[in-house]
């Protein structure tokens, strides 16, 4: 099958019989629902991006197993060249988009179990990289999104999967059948789930022997039986059920997560990746990390351009873009912006060949970007704010500004410049609530927080991957107290 269009792909996803609730509800066409189709028209951008000559070097790839043409959120990187276009590609669709386009998260899973069930079969004689090729063709054939299911509950983070009081907070294999394996547990947090045509599950920590029920991984269809998924709430997500454009800042696009049920789900053998080899466990999920934080590195970077670019657009509304303080907050956004992109592109360039013949992240990097990621966004928003003004947070509805008795006075008294129409002023102020705190956070701002990871994570890695007693060594040599060896 050639790559899907980003209507294809829409179409593909009626073709589902997906289970579920919104608001307490259950959707009986999640594909045009109103809170819904937002996040779905971000994920078709990937498609129609891939079928765009102009884009073409970086949304497409070769695949290494068949030499055909497929979407790059279906290959395996084979170079550094792959890695770094992966992180243009994100940039840039982050600029069309504006939000979370949800499909990095199963490209980082595929790559990682690229590695993971080699390395398997080569220390364990297992079957799971066989397994995991033949499934990647077919996802590259039918250019499936896929969603990549880490993160669990975790009840009591102070306990192990095997100690918790439920032993349902991870996770698990509850039962081995001659054709496969029986799931039961939740993830949460799960980024175009709904959205998606497969789901790839891969244990979230590392595991112990007596964890080895935990340590599980595999691949299936999204609407399987048994999967429910319970879609998230965000800020101002009722205003999508308004007859509104204006008051949804981002008018075209959204974000999506949700927290999917495992209610005793069958999964055939030849979609298991991993079924309680629990030493793999870590190997797993530090390279889906790595992968995840250089993620950070392309699509913040582009959400961040749309929005220092509606910063510096509302500066010339509000008639003060010349101003030397603005100019400069401007310039440091910029400088924030371009540092979060440059880790990404720096990891990716010092990315190395494993045995598998996947490359890789320099991990340590990678944590650093993510490290970044956690940080720079806060203060790109708070800058976005300072120069938006307080209109921000007390502008009326868009309702009140189509009223034919007030809608007047608001075209009135919350003119900038005489040039711009009201309206326009308006629409780039709801995009700047949008990306900074409303519809669009998750997209942005807490995602950049807590999304692959939360900050204490990469900061365990950077001190794993730092080697500081070679630092140390070098100070002794300069200092005279050591001899260089």
């Amino acid at each position: 099958m050639a790559i899907k269009t980003g209507k294809e792909y829409v179409e593909s996803l009626r073709k589902r019989r997906i289970k579920v609730y919104l608001f307490g509800e259950k959707v009986e066409n999640p594909v045009d629902h109103p809170i819904i189709r937002p996040s779905i028209n971000s994920v078709a951008v990937t498609y129609d991006v891939a079928n765009d000559p102009n884009y073409e070097d970086l949304a497409t790839a070769t695949s290494h197993l068949t030499g055909e043409k497929i979407n790059r959120f279906t290959h395996i990187h084979q170079s550094t060249q792959d890695l770094v276009k992966k992180v243009k590609l994100l940039r840039l669709l982050g600029q069309k988009t504006g939000i979370c386009f949800q499909r990095c998260v199963g490209m980082d899973s595929l790559n990682a179990l690229s590695i993971a069930t080699f390395e398997m079969d080569q220390k364990l004689g297992t079957e799971y990289h066989k397994r995991f090729t033949d499934y990647l063709k077919y996802v590259q054939e039918n250019d499936l999104m896929c969603c990549g299911a880490m993160t669990d509950p975790k009840g009591d983070r102070s306990l192990r999967p095997s100690q918790q009081a439920d032993p349902d907070l991870y996770l698990r294999i509850v039962e081995q059948r001659d054709d496969g394996i029986v799931v039961r547990g939740s993830k949460i947090h799960q980024t175009g789930a709904v959205n998606s045509h497969e789901i790839i599950v891969m244990p979230t920590r590392t595991m112990r022997k007596e964890d080895e029920d935990y340590g599980v991984s595999f691949a299936i269809p999204s609407d399987t039986e048994g999967l429910i998924y319970i879609y998230g709430r965000q800020s101002c997500d009722l205003r999508k059920l308004e007859d509104a454009e204006i008051d949804l800042g981002n008018a075209r696009y959204g974000g999506q997560e949700a927290m999917i049920i495992f209610d005793d789900v069958f999964v055939p053998w030849e979609r298991v990746f991993m079924a309680g080899e629990h030493e793999f466990a870590w190997p797993i999920v530090n390279e889906f990390s790595a992968y995840h934080r250089q993620s950070y590195g392309g699509c913040k970077a582009g959400v961040g351009d749309v929005l220092i670019g509606a910063a510096a657009t509302i500066a010339e509304y509000n008639g003060v873009a010349t101003a030397s303080h603005i100019r400069d907050k401007i310039v440091e956004m910029n400088h924030l912006n371009e540092t979060i992109y440059a880790c990404g592109i720096a990891c990716s360039a010092e990315g190395y060949k494993t045995p598998s013949g996947t490359y890789l992240v320099n991990i340590l990097l990678s944590n650093i970007c993510k490290q970044n990621v956690t940080r720079f966004p806060y203060e790109i928003v708070r800058l976005a704010e300072d120069i938006a003004g307080g209109l921000l947070v007390t502008l009326p509805s868009e309702k009140d500004l189509k009223n034919p008795e007030i809608g007047k006075y608001m075209n009135k008294y919350l003119k900038g410049q005489k040039e711009i129409p009201t309206e326009s002023r308006l629409r780039m102020l709801r995009l700047i609530e949008n990306i900074s705190m409303g519809l669009g956070a998750i997209g942005y701002q807490i995602e950049s927080m807590h999304g692959a990871g939360s900050p204490q994570a990469q900061r365990i890695m950077i001190e794993r991957e730092v080697n500081i007693e070679w630092k140390k060594k070098l100070a002794k040599f300069l200092a005279g107290i050591e001899k260089e060896e």
